[in-house]
């Protein structure tokens, strides 16, 4: 028998740690060769490992939201053979290549240890000990009594709220039909005289959560957008003409339901060729910025672990069903969690859309490095002065935004306004030239 070591794979390019997201083993448990063992996370994709032999786990390095270096140990195993882990080796490694992906308190200062007291005073302090122990807790208090009832109590409890001086009409019995014990009566003394509230009471538990998986990848990229200067544009949308398409094109059977937003992507690939400035990753350290031929279009999405931006690669080489058609499958592989990598990374340009729980306007966060972001609000029905009259029109408004630093606040409103003019004449959209 022997110790088989099997380290944190390379799973993809420039990747230098990765993120426990779920163990599916542990210890004890005997692995078969191509079993998955550990799902781990990293630029929003969750990838599980499998083990690249047989044998029975016997060590594992972290926890859930532990992040470990790539080349670091994950996993032992006691394996048929020699092994590949030296005797004097066999130790289990120390958390060097782990780290938690919560920051830990820091470590509370020593408190000096007290001097003994004499004996006689600690033997004193022992008699006082059962005079000043806390009564114990009472059981839940009834609502007091109706005005003029007689409260409910055995003699001796008469008795004693006589000598102490105690109304026990303002005191609430515990026991059948409001009954009042020596406990009830001893609570209230303790109270200071003050009837036990009736009802609810104030929840005063205080539950801390580890912020880990995607919940921490979207907060980290929640702190790098905050530190980005944006502009949002907000513009309003007579979207009558292209719902009047869209319910047409529907009603042929054709394909994939179309919702709004293909017509909204292929707008985009139209506004994009015009302004391919807006198509760009900006490298604030590097000083760079980096166009990108390709148009690949992050589609925000919520699942049930959090929101995920799979990706529309070449947006600029789809027609509209088959853009509708892979809006569809990637958002379907992100809710199910089985979207790879390659289809959650790699956007030039987001839209985000809450569909009929949007707002009137919002204010897209940027998805970095990236520098524009297309936020899709509520749809409804206005109304609308066409210059003689009022009339009902499926309205709804774009909420843009743009980082400041590279895009000007002209050009961030020029695409807007073609965005806006390609949504309201939809022919637009699928004529070329």
């Amino acid at each position: 028998m022997g110790i088989y070591a099997i380290r944190m794979p390379d799973i993809g390019e420039g990747i230098a740690e990765a993120e426990i997201a779920e163990w599916l083993v542990k210890p004890g448990d005997v692995l078969r060769e191509d079993d998955p063992m550990v799902a781990v996370m990293t630029d929003k994709a969750t990838v599980e490992i499998p083990s690249p032999v047989t044998g029975t786990v016997i060590w594992q390095a972290g926890q859930p939201g532990d992040v470990i270096a790539v080349g670091a140990e994950l996993v032992r195993l006691e394996v048929d053979g020699p092994g590949n882990v030296a005797e004097e080796a066999e130790t289990p490694p120390t958390s060097a290549g782990t780290k938690s992906a919560t920051p830990e308190k820091p470590a509370a200062a020593p408190v000096p240890e007290p001097e003994p007291a004499p004996r006689q005073e600690a033997a004193a302090e022992v008699q006082k000990a059962p005079a000043s122990a806390a009564p114990a807790p009472a059981a839940p208090a009834a609502p007091l009594r109706p005005e003029g009832e007689k409260p409910i109590a055995s003699p001796a409890v008469r008795a004693r709220a006589r000598e102490a001086g105690v109304d026990l009409r303002l005191v609430r019995g515990s026991g059948p039909g409001g009954r009042i014990s020596h406990d009830d009566l001893d609570a209230f003394i303790a109270s200071g005289g003050v009837p036990a509230p009736s009802g609810p009471r104030p929840d005063t538990s205080v539950e801390e959560i580890r912020v880990i998986g995607l919940r921490r990848k979207i907060a980290e990229r929640m702190e790098a957008a905050n530190s980005i200067p944006q502009i949002t544009i907000v513009e309003e949308v007579d979207a009558t003409a292209l719902e009047d398409l869209r319910g047409r094109m529907n009603a042929q059977g054709k394909g994939t339901r179309l919702t709004m937003l293909p017509f909204i992507a292929r707008a985009m690939v139209r506004a994009l060729r015009e302004q391919p400035l807006l198509n760009v990753h900006y490298d604030a350290g590097a000083g760079v910025i980096r166009r990108f031929g390709g148009i690949h279009i992050g589609i925000a999405a919520q699942t049930p672990t959090g929101l995920m931006v799979p990706v529309l690669r070449h947006a600029e080489a789809l027609d509209l069903r088959s853009t509708a058609a892979e809006i569809a499958r990637l958002a379907t592989a992100a809710k199910e969690g089985t979207a790879r990598r390659d289809e959650l990374t790699g956007s030039t340009i987001t839209i985000t859309s809450l569909g009929p729980l949007g707002a009137i306007a919002s204010t897209p966060i940027l998805n970095v490095p990236e520098v524009a972001i297309v936020g899709v609000n509520r749809l409804a029905v206005r109304p609308f002065w066409n210059g003689t009259a009022f009339e009902p029109r499926k309205m709804m408004n774009l909420s843009c935004s743009f980082d400041h630093r590279v895009i000007d606040g002209w050009d961030a409103a020029v695409f807007v306004a073609r965005l806006k003019e390609l949504l309201e004449t939809p022919a637009l959209i699928f004529v070329e030239g």
